[in-house]
């Protein structure tokens, strides 16, 4: 009771303010009460609004502040998912704001909803070609590779932590899979820019492998909870109950990509501003629907994302800005959640254990699993052990932690504090060196330049049409004084700040912005126009020589001595490529023959072979050679550092004199 009121409690209502016909002491009686019910409910109103107010400051200011780290992160080259979790540490329980939040079941719903967004919005953004390029090994370590990491963590986890086998197994199965948002983030805001068959691979598996962890989680769950033995594992029931999860959400999620892309088409008079948050709650429905059914709502989620973003969708780039915006405020939310629920407090009981058992997740268990899925495929030495250097643990296992508290699971909390270990481990370990990775293995291209912006343009008729602007690169066919195309040539042009018209400005010149109107299939050939050449653009840093795809292979295999070759006469080094790759070859693939590797370097227009690279001595040395070469080159460049460091502690001691000690003046 509020201090005013416990004054006021005892106290009367003065005969003199009362009607002199109202002497009925029980209805004088009656009319005190209501008074200060009166003033009761008034005071929990206003502490409410108070609540509401504090809630709103506190969360906003938190995301703002998640959202400005950003700035920080990109220039220290942090991995910007850490930041966020740390924020959420932060201003938990044992950190600066000591927010106490406790809900698992809060957290949860944040964190499902916020990955049934992140993955329609990464299925969206996945084109049918790099399936064609990359589907069998991304799903085959999406099943099987969460799989055996799964039992390769269980059993390092059985003999660290003394828990049963069926225990064990549940924390490898939560750490089991990479993570969607985690892989997403580091590789498509991080501006890391992969050969299209790893990038594939990887994107693919990560937001494929999700369901198939979840699986796992829930079912070790529900044995436990039932005290069932491992044995239950390979029951009949258990594949039924797979068959059912993976095939409702496969089928839901065709359904429901092809149903939102029709309703979308269909709403012709809706407010623009309302088409994009349709196509997101259409996305939802699907996920829901199928959970409530029985079937994996996540992968129906992110199936539906993919068929509906490889249809043709009104607004698409309208609703792609705006699932960008959501998606960065789903993740935002999750992490910021997930790290206030945390109690670092309770980390130093499990802390080294937790960093052993990621240190097997990281460099052993990963990594093997990798290794046994692509053998089938043709994967180089340095693209299976970069596949299996990106093996990030996210949001999705911390949040697959919180099930075994909720569900009643004796030492709830141990899950999820050693889950939290592993995955700080992870972005600090893995996150921290992708870029440096890519680049030491030679899985980096080079970014892509000029492209600033596209609009999509909603025309009467059939007509399809964007605004396309593009920074002119010093490199470019324009900036070297070429002719520009009539078809490409700029209805606007920006210079030190000034817009032009490109009748009035003359040359156009590096660095000047240029805006035209192009019909979508033209983009590819404006980049060859305003961007930097697309041989140097997009080919791999290795590449000795170069040649038009036009050359015949007669020629380059009697001059590179490709006898083990098999091309038919008269075929152009363009065509082999294209069958070698069954008529879908992308920019970094590689067809090897001795010591010499003919790479796929750019495509045409009409997306054949148009530049092709060749690198000779690029021999695959296999996993022990390459292992043997990554640890030589790392001590060296250590060496390097250590030695730096002494030249400049012996410096600084040679230019600063000591003190004389036998001065005692």
């Amino acid at each position: 009771m509020p201090a005013w009121q416990s004054g006021l409690a005892g106290l009367e209502i003065p005969n003199c303010y009362w009607p002199a016909h109202v002497s009925d002491p029980s209805f004088r009686a009656i009319c005190h009460k209501s008074f200060f019910a009166r003033r009761d409910k008034d005071e929990e109103v206003g502490t409410l609004f108070e609540s509401v107010n504090i809630a709103i400051l506190i969360g906003s200011a938190l995301v703002t502040l998640a959202a400005l780290t950003s700035l920080v992160s990109q220039r220290f080259g942090a991995p910007l998912l850490l930041v966020f979790l740390g924020i959420g540490l932060l201003a938990g329980e044992d950190g600066l704001l000591g927010i106490e939040f406790d809900s698992g079941s809060v957290a949860y719903f944040i964190g499902s909803l916020a990955l049934a967004i992140i993955l329609f919005d990464s299925g969206f953004e996945t084109p049918l070609r790099s399936y064609r390029v990359a589907a069998a090994p991304a799903l085959s370590l999406a099943t099987f590779g969460v799989l055996l990491t799964a039992g390769l963590t269980g059993v390092a986890a059985h003999f660290l932590f003394g828990a049963g086998w069926l225990e064990a197994f549940l924390l490898g199965s939560i750490v089991a899979s990479t993570d969607a948002a985690a892989v997403f983030f580091l590789l498509r805001a991080g501006g890391i820019r992969l050969r299209e068959k790893v990038g594939s691979t990887l994107e693919i598996e990560s937001g494929a492998n999700d369901p198939m962890a979840i699986f796992l989680t829930i079912l070790l769950i529900e044995l436990i909870a039932a005290d069932a033995g491992t044995s239950a594992l390979f029951g009949f029931e258990v594949l039924l109950t797979f068959i059912q999860q993976m095939g409702l959400g496969l089928l839901f999620g065709v359904i429901g990509g092809f149903g939102v892309s029709w309703l979308l088409n269909k709403l012709v008079n809706l407010d623009p501003g309302l088409y994009p948050i349709t196509g997101l709650a259409a996305a939802l429905v699907v996920f829901s629907v199928c959970a409530l059914l029985g079937g994996s709502g996540f992968l129906a989620a992110y199936v539906a994302g993919v068929v509906a973003g490889n249809q043709k969708v009104r607004f698409a780039q309208r609703l792609r800005r705006f699932q960008v915006g959501m998606t960065w405020l789903a993740q935002i939310g999750m992490f910021l959640a997930l790290g206030l629920l945390a109690t670092p407090s309770e980390f130093p009981d499990i802390l080294l254990p937790a960093l052993v058992l990621s240190g097997v997740l990281i460099f052993v268990a990963r990594p093997l699993a990798v290794w046994l899925c692509l053998l089938p495929f043709d994967f180089r030495s340095r693209e299976t052990l970069f596949t299996g250097w990106v093996g990030l643990r996210g949001a999705v296992s911390i949040l697959l932690a919180i099930l075994p508290g909720l569900a009643g699971i004796e030492n709830g909390s141990f899950y999820f504090n050693v889950v939290f270990v592993m995955v700080l481990a992870s972005l600090l370990v893995q996150g921290w060196t992708i870029q440096p990775a890519a680049k030491l293995l030679k899985m980096s291209l080079p970014s892509e330049q000029g492209l600033v912006d596209r609009v999509e343009l909603e025309l009467r008729g059939a007509a399809e049409m964007e605004l396309v602007g593009y920074k002119i690169h010093p490199d470019s066919a324009i900036a070297r004084g070429e002719r520009v195309p009539r078809w490409a040539r700029p209805v606007m042009v920006i210079r030190d700040g000034l817009s032009y018209s490109v009748h009035t400005i003359g040359p156009l010149q590096a660095d000047d912005q240029v805006y035209l109107f192009a019909a979508a299939r033209r983009v590819r050939l404006l980049d060859q126009i305003y961007a930097s050449p697309w041989e140097e653009m997009t080919a791999d840093s290795d590449i000795q020589f170069r040649l038009k795809g036009a050359t015949k292979m007669s020629d380059l295999v009697r001059q590179y001595g490709l006898e083990d070759i098999d091309a038919a006469e008269g075929q152009t080094a363009g065509q082999y490529l294209d069958r070698a790759f069954d008529g879908n070859p992308v920019v970094g693939d590689r067809v090897s023959a001795g010591d010499v590797d003919i790479v796929v370097c750019a495509l045409d227009d009409a997306g054949g072979v148009g530049t092709v690279g060749i690198v000779i001595g690029e021999e695959d040395p296999g996993f022990g050679v390459l292992m043997a070469d990554l640890i030589r080159r790392a001590g060296a460049r250590a060496g390097r550092l250590v030695g730096k460091r002494r030249a400049v502690a012996s410096g600084f001691s040679e230019s600063t004199p000591g003190k004389d000690i036998s001065d005692q003046s």
